[in-house]
């Protein structure tokens, strides 16, 4: 690894269909997410792109990440 890639940060690697979901929201209910979506959140959490609000509603893209 380079010193530019440490500098520009990280990139993440997603599939073509967290790139879609991604794509489409910006902000959701998790509620309104079907059983397949939600395994798809569930992903892109742990990798960091969203996050969920502090009372478990929402999922929120993560501001500080670039987008992708």
């Amino acid at each position: 690894m380079k010193i530019h890639q440490l500098l520009s940060g990280l990139d993440i690697p997603v599939n073509n269909e967290e790139n879609k979901f991604i794509e489409r929201h910006e902000r959701v209910q998790l509620t309104s997410l079907d059983e397949h979506d939600q395994w798809l959140a569930q992903g892109l959490v742990r990798k960091g792109i969203y996050k969920i609000s502090k009372d478990s509603n929402l999922l929120i893209k993560n501001v500080n990440e670039r987008d992708i």
